[in-house]
């Protein structure tokens, strides 16, 4: 059974790093993209941050763009999302996704994902 399960998140001061962790079961990361998706509480979903099946190939929003790196283990079956210089308005729930497709290009639209984690809270207030 297919499944990811995430960590890492918590309640950090502006200005911290946290990093946040994708770990998949019941299958390999090898051919498939991999997403952070994040939600405030009111607001729509967001994509944070995706990267190819092929290369590595990442794309950032531009909220993130500069302070966020996200990264793969194909090894460890774990994808990882770098927080560094959070602010308030990082709080959300983030999310990991993904989907096999092989591909140089990186895709940042929700619905283009089939499996999801759980989410894992992150709070940034001082």
């Amino acid at each position: 059974q297919l499944q990811l399960v995430e960590s890492g998140g918590g309640l950090v001061q502006p200005g911290e790093s946290l990093t946040l962790s994708c770990a998949a079961s019941g299958f390999t990361l090898n051919g498939y993209i991999i997403g952070w998706f994040r939600q405030a509480p009111g607001k729509e979903r967001e994509g944070v941050s995706c990267m190819s099946s092929i290369g590595s190939n990442a794309k950032y929003s531009d909220s993130v763009k500069g302070r966020f790196i996200i990264s793969r283990d194909n090894a460890k079956k774990t994808v990882y999302l770098q927080l560094n210089h959070l602010k308030p308005e990082d709080t959300a729930v983030y999310y990991c996704a993904v989907t096999a497709f092989w591909t140089e290009a990186p895709v940042c639209v929700g619905s283009e994902y089939d499996y999801w984690g759980q989410g894992t809270q992150v709070t940034v207030s001082s």
